[in-house]
């Protein structure tokens, strides 16, 4: 199983990830990822759109590995 990471001294709150993969990223009141600093696991069949939210992100601040 695939899982992600958002570095939280990386993430400037574009929330494009969460554009893009909704049901990955959660975005709090401020527009940054709810979920930062830990490991998460990456629902089943929604690797592709992770990656690709992951892929959006212009701070590099998302990190997906196995």
């Amino acid at each position: 199983m695939s899982r992600y990471m958002i570095d939280s001294a990386l993430c400037s709150g574009h929330g494009l990830c969460a554009q893009i993969a909704p049901a990955v990223y959660t975005l709090d009141a401020d527009g940054f990822n709810m979920v930062v600093d830990v490991a998460r696991d990456i629902p089943a069949g929604l690797e592709e759109q992770a990656e690709d939210g992951a892929s959006a992100c212009p701070d590099q601040a998302i990190r997906i590995f196995d």
